[in-house]
Protein backbone atom coordinates (compact mmCIF):
# COMPACT_ATOMS: atom_id res chain seq x y z
CA UNK A 1 0.00 0.00 0.00
CA UNK A 2 1.26 3.48 -0.96
CA UNK A 3 1.41 5.95 1.87
CA UNK A 4 -0.52 9.24 1.46
CA UNK A 5 2.69 11.23 1.73
CA UNK A 6 4.30 9.42 -1.27
CA UNK A 7 1.07 9.78 -3.25
CA UNK A 8 1.06 13.55 -2.66
CA UNK A 9 4.62 13.78 -3.96
CA UNK A 10 3.68 11.91 -7.19
CA UNK A 11 0.53 13.99 -7.96
CA UNK A 12 2.39 17.12 -9.24
CA UNK A 13 4.61 14.99 -11.46
CA UNK A 14 1.59 13.11 -12.87
CA UNK A 15 -0.34 16.33 -13.33
CA UNK A 16 2.50 18.03 -15.17
CA UNK A 17 3.22 15.06 -17.43
CA UNK A 18 -0.47 14.52 -18.30
CA UNK A 19 -0.95 18.26 -19.00
CA UNK A 20 2.12 18.24 -21.24
CA UNK A 21 0.85 15.15 -23.11
CA UNK A 22 -2.61 16.62 -23.69
CA UNK A 23 -1.26 20.03 -24.76
CA UNK A 24 1.04 18.49 -27.38
CA UNK A 25 -1.96 16.77 -28.90
CA UNK A 26 -4.33 19.76 -28.84
CA UNK A 27 -1.93 22.67 -29.52
CA UNK A 28 -1.59 22.13 -33.30
CA UNK A 29 -5.39 22.15 -33.62
CA UNK A 30 -5.60 25.61 -32.05
CA UNK A 31 -3.21 27.31 -34.46
CA UNK A 32 -4.16 25.78 -37.82
CA UNK A 33 -6.53 27.49 -40.21
CA UNK A 34 -8.76 25.42 -42.42
CA UNK A 35 -9.13 26.39 -46.06
CA UNK A 36 -12.75 26.19 -47.06
CA UNK A 37 -13.78 24.23 -50.10
CA UNK A 38 -15.04 26.56 -52.80
CA UNK A 39 -18.61 25.41 -52.96
CA UNK A 40 -21.81 26.95 -51.74
CA UNK A 41 -22.82 25.64 -48.34
CA UNK A 42 -25.72 23.35 -47.68
CA UNK A 43 -27.26 25.92 -45.37
CA UNK A 44 -28.69 29.06 -46.90
CA UNK A 45 -30.75 31.79 -45.25
CA UNK A 46 -33.35 33.84 -47.08
CA UNK A 47 -34.88 36.76 -45.23
CA UNK A 48 -38.04 36.79 -47.30
CA UNK A 49 -38.31 33.29 -48.77
CA UNK A 50 -39.98 33.25 -52.16
CA UNK A 51 -41.91 30.03 -52.86
CA UNK A 52 -40.99 30.24 -56.55
CA UNK A 53 -37.23 30.35 -55.79
CA UNK A 54 -35.41 27.19 -56.83
CA UNK A 55 -31.80 26.62 -55.82
CA UNK A 56 -29.68 24.93 -58.48
CA UNK A 57 -26.38 23.11 -57.96
CA UNK A 58 -23.06 24.58 -59.06
CA UNK A 59 -19.36 24.00 -58.60
CA UNK A 60 -16.81 26.75 -58.14
CA UNK A 61 -13.08 25.98 -58.28
CA UNK A 62 -12.06 28.99 -56.17
CA UNK A 63 -13.96 31.45 -53.99
CA UNK A 64 -11.06 33.85 -53.31
CA UNK A 65 -11.27 37.41 -54.65
CA UNK A 66 -9.48 38.06 -58.00
CA UNK A 67 -8.46 34.40 -58.19
CA UNK A 68 -8.71 32.40 -61.41
CA UNK A 69 -11.86 30.26 -61.19
CA UNK A 70 -13.93 27.81 -63.17
CA UNK A 71 -17.69 27.70 -62.57
CA UNK A 72 -19.97 24.80 -63.49
CA UNK A 73 -23.67 25.74 -63.46
CA UNK A 74 -25.46 22.38 -63.55
CA UNK A 75 -28.74 21.53 -65.26
CA UNK A 76 -29.66 18.14 -63.83
CA UNK A 77 -32.35 15.89 -65.37
CA UNK A 78 -35.09 16.87 -62.91
CA UNK A 79 -34.59 20.57 -63.62
CA UNK A 80 -35.41 20.32 -67.33
CA UNK A 81 -39.10 19.87 -68.10
CA UNK A 82 -38.77 20.30 -71.87
CA UNK A 83 -36.02 20.54 -74.47
CA UNK A 84 -34.17 23.87 -74.21
CA UNK A 85 -33.76 26.07 -77.30
CA UNK A 86 -32.15 29.02 -75.50
CA UNK A 87 -30.59 29.30 -72.07
CA UNK A 88 -30.23 32.72 -70.42
CA UNK A 89 -28.26 33.59 -67.30
CA UNK A 90 -29.02 36.89 -65.57
CA UNK A 91 -26.12 38.21 -63.48
CA UNK A 92 -26.23 40.99 -60.88
CA UNK A 93 -24.82 44.31 -62.08
CA UNK A 94 -22.36 44.42 -59.15
CA UNK A 95 -20.67 41.16 -60.24
CA UNK A 96 -17.62 42.95 -61.67
CA UNK A 97 -15.78 40.04 -63.29
CA UNK A 98 -14.87 40.29 -66.98
CA UNK A 99 -16.83 37.79 -69.07
CA UNK A 100 -15.65 36.62 -72.50
CA UNK A 101 -17.60 34.52 -75.01
CA UNK A 102 -14.63 32.27 -75.75
CA UNK A 103 -14.31 31.38 -72.04
CA UNK A 104 -17.93 30.16 -71.74
CA UNK A 105 -19.11 26.79 -73.01
CA UNK A 106 -22.02 24.38 -72.78
CA UNK A 107 -21.33 20.71 -72.27
CA UNK A 108 -22.62 17.40 -71.02
CA UNK A 109 -20.88 16.74 -67.71
CA UNK A 110 -20.08 13.90 -65.39
CA UNK A 111 -20.37 15.21 -61.84
CA UNK A 112 -17.42 14.09 -59.76
CA UNK A 113 -17.17 13.01 -56.18
CA UNK A 114 -14.41 11.92 -53.81
CA UNK A 115 -12.45 9.96 -56.42
CA UNK A 116 -13.39 11.65 -59.70
CA UNK A 117 -13.27 15.26 -60.83
CA UNK A 118 -16.21 16.97 -62.49
CA UNK A 119 -15.47 17.07 -66.19
CA UNK A 120 -17.05 17.74 -69.55
CA UNK A 121 -17.87 14.52 -71.37
CA UNK A 122 -19.23 16.04 -74.57
CA UNK A 123 -19.09 19.70 -75.55
CA UNK A 124 -22.24 21.01 -77.21
CA UNK A 125 -21.69 23.56 -79.98
CA UNK A 126 -23.50 26.78 -79.16
CA UNK A 127 -23.58 30.48 -79.94
CA UNK A 128 -22.91 32.57 -76.83
CA UNK A 129 -23.81 36.24 -76.49
CA UNK A 130 -23.02 38.61 -73.63
CA UNK A 131 -24.74 42.00 -73.44
CA UNK A 132 -22.71 45.22 -73.18
CA UNK A 133 -23.11 45.77 -69.43
CA UNK A 134 -22.34 42.05 -68.76
CA UNK A 135 -25.53 41.30 -66.85
CA UNK A 136 -26.92 38.72 -69.25
CA UNK A 137 -25.50 35.66 -71.01
CA UNK A 138 -27.59 34.09 -73.79
CA UNK A 139 -26.67 30.61 -74.99
CA UNK A 140 -28.15 29.24 -78.23
CA UNK A 141 -27.19 25.54 -78.65
CA UNK A 142 -27.09 24.19 -82.25
CA UNK A 143 -29.35 21.32 -81.15
CA UNK A 144 -31.89 21.75 -78.32
CA UNK A 145 -30.72 20.43 -74.94
CA UNK A 146 -32.79 17.24 -74.64
CA UNK A 147 -34.84 15.99 -71.71
CA UNK A 148 -32.85 12.87 -70.79
CA UNK A 149 -30.93 11.39 -67.88
CA UNK A 150 -27.71 13.32 -68.64
CA UNK A 151 -26.52 16.36 -66.72
CA UNK A 152 -25.54 19.46 -68.67
CA UNK A 153 -23.61 22.51 -67.48
CA UNK A 154 -22.65 26.01 -68.45
CA UNK A 155 -18.89 26.21 -67.83
CA UNK A 156 -17.29 29.63 -67.26
CA UNK A 157 -13.59 30.39 -66.87
CA UNK A 158 -12.91 33.80 -65.36
CA UNK A 159 -11.17 35.79 -62.66
CA UNK A 160 -13.35 36.25 -59.58
CA UNK A 161 -14.60 39.77 -58.86
CA UNK A 162 -12.63 42.18 -56.66
CA UNK A 163 -15.47 42.56 -54.17
CA UNK A 164 -16.52 39.74 -51.90
CA UNK A 165 -20.14 38.77 -51.44
CA UNK A 166 -22.86 36.39 -52.52
CA UNK A 167 -24.15 36.67 -56.06
CA UNK A 168 -27.25 35.02 -57.47
CA UNK A 169 -27.27 34.00 -61.12
CA UNK A 170 -30.81 33.38 -62.36
CA UNK A 171 -31.42 30.85 -65.12
CA UNK A 172 -34.16 31.09 -67.76
CA UNK A 173 -34.88 28.53 -70.47
CA UNK A 174 -36.81 28.94 -73.70
CA UNK A 175 -38.41 25.60 -74.48
CA UNK A 176 -39.46 24.02 -77.76
CA UNK A 177 -43.08 24.05 -78.79
CA UNK A 178 -45.66 26.04 -80.77
CA UNK A 179 -45.04 29.15 -78.62
CA UNK A 180 -41.53 29.10 -77.16
CA UNK A 181 -41.74 31.00 -73.87
CA UNK A 182 -38.83 31.78 -71.61
CA UNK A 183 -39.42 30.46 -68.08
CA UNK A 184 -37.49 30.54 -64.80
CA UNK A 185 -35.59 27.30 -64.08
CA UNK A 186 -33.74 28.31 -60.91
CA UNK A 187 -30.85 30.25 -59.37
CA UNK A 188 -27.22 29.49 -58.66
CA UNK A 189 -25.51 31.15 -55.68
CA UNK A 190 -21.87 32.19 -56.12
CA UNK A 191 -19.94 32.98 -52.94
CA UNK A 192 -16.77 35.11 -53.05
CA UNK A 193 -14.79 35.55 -49.80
Amino acid sequence: MISPRKLLKKVPKLLISSTFAISTILAPQLFTTNKSIAAPGTFEIQWDPDPSFKRLKMLQSSNERTDRAKYHFFLRPGERKAAILQLSLKLPDYFDAKLKEKKISLCQVKIGGFQDKTKCVNELPAVIEINNDQTSIDIFPDQPIPVDENTYAVVMKLFNPRKSGMFQFHGYAKSTGAMPISSYIGSWTVDIK
